[in-house]
């Protein structure tokens, strides 16, 4: 059966570390992720060493993702916080970024990780950000 989660992506402009400290102490967060980018060996480390690729804070029953965004990818104001799609079907994660992506912007294209077999991000005609990630 397939499922699909949304959940909301806090964007950091390199201190994520310190957000999820913030976080734990002030909201009682979990984290049950935490990945850096020297975890990533595919990726190039220079600008990215020490900054965090990819954390789960779960707060009650809910969850939020957070990561420092690459240079490449520069946080603006209005652009930290990201609506990410996760399913756990490759073929409906790319039906969804292919929709929006009519009229939109392509931040990174739709295409397999070593973390997904799909996974994708781009700002919609609206100027909403998305991340589409297919668990396996």
């Amino acid at each position: 059966m397939m499922t699909i989660n949304i959940t909301p992506y806090l964007m950091m402009d390199g201190n994520a570390k310190e957000a999820i400290q913030y976080y734990q102490q002030t909201l009682g967060a979990e984290v049950p992720m935490l990945i850096t980018y020297d975890d990533m060996p595919e990726l190039p480390k220079e600008d990215l060493k020490g900054l965090i690729a990819h954390a789960k804070l779960e707060i009650g029953g809910s969850a939020i993702w957070i990561s420092d965004s690459p240079s490449t990818l520069p946080v603006l104001q209005g652009n930290q916080v990201t609506i990410c799609i996760t399913s756990n079907d490759v073929k409906q994660s790319r039906r969804f970024f292919e929709a929006l992506k009519d009229e939109g912007q392509v931040r990174m294209p739709f295409q397999e990780q070593s973390f997904s077999p799909g996974y994708g991000s781009l700002t919609d005609k609206f100027g909403v950000t998305f991340l589409f990630d297919t668990e396996n």
